[in-house]
């Protein structure tokens, strides 16, 4: 008895693991187009999320318009222009301006006006 309620406390681990883990694969696009604010930042999924006050706008022709806004800085408002593109489902975008390197970010939810992004080392989590 013991074996068979480990087997099944196994399968619903793998079975929830796997449903955290599902990611939104993009044709191209047209599901991120348009103004997104950015209003949270966590290193993990399910662990603390730090407030963020940001807007990112995907435009056509693969710009990305970035204004976040520094409360705490000498500057009010920083405004960036990155290059985008979805590839293999996932948005790539410029990590830095005027330099060639790209970050992958995968999408792990969109609906509802709300989208959460996994880049390389943070989750993003934005509204429309």
């Amino acid at each position: 008895m013991i074996k068979l309620t480990q087997i099944f406390m196994l399968g619903l681990t793998l079975l929830f693991s796997v449903a955290v883990n599902a990611e939104v694969k993009l044709e191209d696009d047209s599901e991120v187009l348009g103004k997104w604010n950015l209003y949270a930042e966590a290193i993990a999924l399910h662990k603390e999320k730090v407030e963020l006050f940001a807007t990112w706008e995907f435009k056509k022709k693969g710009v990305l318009h970035t204004v976040s806004n520094d409360r705490y800085g000498r500057t009010k408002n920083l405004v960036i222009d990155l290059k985008y593109a979805v590839e293999d489902g996932v948005i790539k975008k410029q990590k830095t301006p005027g330099r060639s390197k790209m970050e992958s970010c995968k999408v792990v939810k969109l609906e509802g006006g709300e989208m959460t992004l996994k880049c390389t080392f943070v989750y993003l989590f934005f509204k429309r």
